[in-house]
């Protein structure tokens, strides 16, 4: 029977092509017991059935099995406390030796998570503790003594301390942000801090930017209202910027503004009611810094400058008459206190930028002298000196210099405002001989060489014919 069931089912299956040679015994063996084959007929459509479902891909399940997470991968919880308690021992055991607190922040670094904590590091090195908002020190938490705030206030110690943050910030430069926006917080909460703890800071702030540590930028806290308001602000940027001068020069320290916006941003540090030219450099000159002060006013006069330029330009686009314009200007100048060297300088520029250039060699010397000579009584106006004509001079030769389509272009237009009346013979000499610029010396100087030569021999003719009429 067994032997029936398997033959069958090969049969079924796999084996046919065996079994067809035994079919005609098995078929007329089992004919005789219709009843049993149908059975047999079940049991195999059964077997079948199972073998074929154990041979598909099982799918997966979710067992419950619990994997084990890496050491490295587990978060560790946020516990500044902790890492402030390392801190506070380590400058503890340091003291007042600042070479030995440079050593203890280099060594710790390895073993604490100075990335992660840099807030609450900074923190404990200027005030000795975490700073809660507005600047007060936490009271649940370990303080050290030996901080920023409770040294000595004259400024070889503020160096001293700003040697210990700048070979801090070396060795790990990922604190680097952290440091500039710790600086940025420590501004705002300036009301926080007592009169001494705010000369401290202003002074290690100013080193700092000295320095290079951070950057100007910094100074925006400053606008904050409420510290203008009541003159905290003021104060502050008085000692910042005597210790930022003292380490480097006003020339250095006006670069650093620029370089970041600060420039022209400096009158902020007062109320609007008292944002004034005037009241900034006699504020700041009272306070033995005349350096800043004259840098304030030459940032008003360039901003007055550019002012007038963008509407000289605007009135010439405008088509308004020369004596309007000419009037507009001197109101200007008298307003703003410009020398009229200056101002040729403004509107030989203005002159220059209100038209579109064309970009062919050959042809922009001839649309320069067209455009020249509608202009030249507008330039005849502000070259009532000798020294307005030099100045002149020297602007046209930089022009052509900087733009390549009018290096030919240099001898025709000074020729043109020579007759014109705009340029003197002096001039003109004395820029030949001594006054002109190092850029395309060469090539200007041999263009003017005849009309220089023209100019000499007329001159001598001149001095003769007087003397004949003399005689």
């Amino acid at each position: 029977m067994i032997a029936g069931v398997t033959l069958f089912y090969a049969f079924k299956t796999e084996s046919r092509p065996i079994l067809c040679q035994r079919q005609s015994y098995t078929t007329s063996y089992w004919a005789n017991f219709p009843l049993f084959s149908k059975l047999i007929d079940k049991i195999l459509s059964f077997v079948t059935g199972f073998f074929m479902s154990n041979q598909k891909q099982q799918k997966p399940t979710l067992t419950g099995q619990r994997f084990k997470t890496r050491k490295r991968d587990e978060k560790e919880r946020f516990d500044p406390a902790q890492f402030q308690e390392s801190i506070v021992q380590g400058l503890n055991q340091s003291g007042t030796d600042l070479e030995a607190v440079a050593k203890f922040l280099d060594s710790s670094g390895a073993k604490l998570d100075y990335r992660r904590y840099a807030e609450t590091l900074f923190d404990i090195l200027v005030a000795g503790g975490m700073l809660a908002p507005g600047g007060t020190l936490a009271d649940d938490v370990t303080r050290t003594e030996f901080c920023l705030f409770t040294a000595q206030e004259d400024l070889e110690t503020m160096q001293a301390y700003a040697q210990v943050f700048n070979k801090l910030i070396r060795r790990y430069k990922y604190l680097e942000k952290g440091f500039e926006e710790e600086i940025k917080k420590l501004l705002l909460f300036l009301k926080g801090f007592t009169e001494s703890e705010r000369n401290k800071l202003a002074m290690l702030t100013g080193i700092l930017l000295a320095n290079g540590n951070i950057s100007a930028s910094i100074l925006s806290s400053l606008f904050n209202e409420n510290l203008v308001k009541e003159g905290v602000s003021a104060a502050f940027a008085v000692k910042l910027f005597k210790s930022w001068i003292s380490e480097k020069d006003i020339s250095s320290v006006a670069v650093s503004l620029r370089k970041v916006g600060m420039d022209n941003r400096m009158m902020e540090l007062f109320p609007a009611n008292k944002r004034s030219c005037d009241h900034f450099s006699k504020y700041f000159t009272d306070a033995g810094l005349k350096e800043l002060s004259d840098f304030a006013r030459n940032q008003q006069s360039i901003g007055a400058r550019k002012e007038l330029q963008k509407e000289l330009q605007e009135q010439m686009s405008r088509g308004e008459s020369f004596k309007e314009i000419i009037a507009y200007v001197r109101e200007e100048m008298k307003k703003s206190d410009i020398s009229e060297q200056t101002m040729i300088g403004i509107v030989w520029t203005s002159v220059m930028s209100s038209v579109e250039w064309n970009k062919k060699e050959e042809l922009v010397t001839e649309q320069a002298i067209k455009h020249l000579k509608q202009y030249s009584p507008l330039l005849k106006a502000f070259t009532s000196q000798g020294l307005s004509e030099l100045t002149l001079l020297l602007k046209i030769q930089e022009y052509c210099y900087d733009n390549i389509h009018f290096m030919k272009a240099f001898q025709k237009i000074v020729v043109l405002l020579y007759k014109a009346d705009v340029l003197s013979e002096e001039a003109v000499l004395k820029w030949y001989s001594e006054a002109h610029l190092a850029k395309g010396k060469s090539v200007f100087l041999e263009q003017m060489k005849k009309f220089v030569e023209w100019l000499k021999n007329a001159e001598e003719e001149s001095e003769s014919s007087e003397e004949e009429e003399a005689d």
